[in-house]
């Protein structure tokens, strides 16, 4: 967890009962158009990666691009958009995987990354992991190496985290969330 931890958790605003009864919906709205807490978020990527030589931050369609974008221009290094299917125009790779009901598909560029590149894979939040295991699972096909896998909320309760770590990835969250707060 980052030293802006507890601040950054504060910020999020919890919406009950969305999309669906039952569902605590994380909203991170409130984190990006407060401007000191947005500063605070990406500095807590900026600390834990600005040493680790990092070749790309490869971001996940669409949240992953708001943290993943501000965070290769600080680094200095690339940005690649893992996609959902349908939306890169040039030769792509894809991998499937499970959602609760049913499947989907994210894509990347074949020739997104050069062999052993390293790469830091980001989203917005870990769930049950299944988006960023496809992603991760890409960016190892395409040549690149998962330095680590980001993220700015992790949901442990729901299991995807250590379904990354099981993977073999290690996990970064700024903050985590349990069912009940």
């Amino acid at each position: 967890m980052s030293i802006y931890g507890d601040y950054i958790k504060s910020v999020i605003r919890t919406v009950p009962d969305w999309p669906e009864q039952g569902v605590n919906f994380r909203d991170i709205t409130p984190l990006l158009q407060n401007s000191a807490a947005f500063r605070k978020l990406i500095d807590s990527f900026v600390h834990r990666y600005q040493e680790m030589n990092l070749d790309a931050i490869a971001a996940i369609d669409a949240r992953g691009f708001i943290i993943g974008a501000p965070l290769a221009y600080e680094l200095g290094c690339s940005f690649v958009p893992v996609r959902k299917k349908g939306k890169l125009p040039f030769k792509t790779i894809s991998e499937t995987y499970t959602l609760e009901y049913g499947h989907s598909e994210v894509e990347l560029h074949s020739d997104a990354f050069q062999e052993n590149d390293r790469i830091l894979l980001m989203d917005d939040l870990i769930a049950t992991g299944g988006t960023m295991l496809a992603a991760a699972n890409l960016i190892q096909r395409s040549g690149g190496h998962v330095v680590e896998t980001a993220t700015i909320i992790d949901l442990p309760e729901l299991g995807g985290s250590q379904k990354i770590r099981d993977a073999g990835y290690s996990v970064f969250a700024v903050c985590s969330f349990t069912e009940d707060e």
